[in-house]
């Protein structure tokens, strides 16, 4: 049974949070003389002179509506990066915890855990990119944490079977984090909606995929109230500044364009794989639910040193285990993805 309190590093237990000026006070006033601001403004358009909600009430409460989750159930971070990297740091003792990964995945797990000093156990995804449950029980012990999965997975671009997730939250005591940075993109139903089923579940969603907004830094986590409590006691006092809480509300307003670049998006994925399918040095393109491909070729690095020079950047994953001779290609606009094709057909 999941108990959060086992999980939790004692230290964490009897941390007495930041508290900010503006986790103090709540209501409405005129005259702010709490928070050693600068009180004659900002250069800007906008009152930059005053700190950021430290908890980004307005802006959870847009997401609540669109995702159906309380906003107690909800943390906003420093892109997804932050939210991982504080489970790390409440959950995870340095030189005695560890965590499951499962390769290859998202680099920034293996980059918060060696950050941490916590040891990571990798257990390999099967040949066909799913997950080895035998190898994953037997990778557990008592001082393993958290289990990290990646669905839609990157590199790879394939969702993990449900019922192999739900195999593991039902079955180990500690964290199960499901990583959905790509969900839009998938047929598969967010795992957000098991939230009140499991306790210990935590899925991880962000605004820099489909809603374009990498350059704002909004990343996302749903869990228990209890998980999120934790987070928030640990976080920043501010650590989303005010501007990406302004403009995430803005566009947030626009899911109708959204979902249109998600339907673009799906119809030039399907049409890249034609193309690509043409070329003889392409051994093997992967299923995809997310807006990149996988692809298997005969030489990746040189095609990618050739693609470089003619101004197209793609990204070589081929020295990653079971992405040997892989290049990952994130779809275009048509216009790029046709100019990546009629480069293509210059490679000798």
């Amino acid at each position: 049974m999941f108990d959060i309190n086992k999980l939790l590093r004692e230290n964490i237990k009897r941390l007495i949070p930041y508290s900010s000026a503006r986790d103090e006070y709540q209501g409405e006033a005129s005259v702010f003389l709490d928070a050693n601001e600068n009180s004659f403004g900002s250069p800007l358009n906008h009152p930059y002179n005053r700190y950021p909600d430290p908890l980004q009430v307005e802006l959870k409460k847009k997401i609540s509506t669109i995702k159906g989750v309380p906003n107690q159930n909800i943390f906003l971070g420093n892109g997804s990066d932050e939210a991982i990297d504080i489970l790390f740091r409440s959950f995870c003792n340095p030189g005695i915890d560890n965590v499951i990964l499962m390769p290859p995945t998202y680099g920034m797990y293996q980059v918060s855990a060696n950050i941490n000093d916590i040891e990571s156990r990798s257990v390999k995804l099967t040949a066909d990119f799913q997950l080895n449950i035998d190898g994953i029980a037997e990778a557990i012990d008592n001082h393993t944490k958290i289990i990290f999965i990646c669905s839609p997975n990157n590199p790879t671009g394939n969702s993990i079977n449900r019922s192999d997730i739900e195999t593991l939250m039902a079955n180990f005591e500690g964290i199960i984090v499901v990583d959905e940075a790509y969900i839009n993109f998938s047929r598969q139903r967010s795992f957000i909606q098991e939230l009140t089923e499991y306790s210990n579940l935590v899925v991880l969603q962000t605004l820099s995929k489909a809603w374009g907004l990498a350059g704002l830094r909004v990343g996302m986590a749903f869990a228990s109230q209890e998980i999120i409590e934790v987070m928030n006691m640990v976080k920043p006092p501010y650590n989303m500044n005010d501007a990406s809480q302004q403009l995430a509300i803005q566009a947030l307003q626009k899911i109708d364009q959204v979902n249109d670049w998600i339907k673009q998006t799906i119809i030039q994925r399907d049409l890249l794989v034609i193309g690509l399918k043409d070329f003889e040095f392409v051994l093997d393109i992967y299923p995809s639910d997310a807006n990149f491909i996988l692809v298997k070729t005969i030489n990746a690095s040189v095609i990618y040193n050739f693609l470089v020079k003619n101004g197209i950047i793609v990204r070589d994953r081929s020295r990653i285990e079971l992405c040997e001779g892989c290049l990952r290609i994130t779809i275009g606009t048509p216009i790029e993805n046709e100019l990546l094709i009629e480069t293509l057909k210059k490679f000798k």
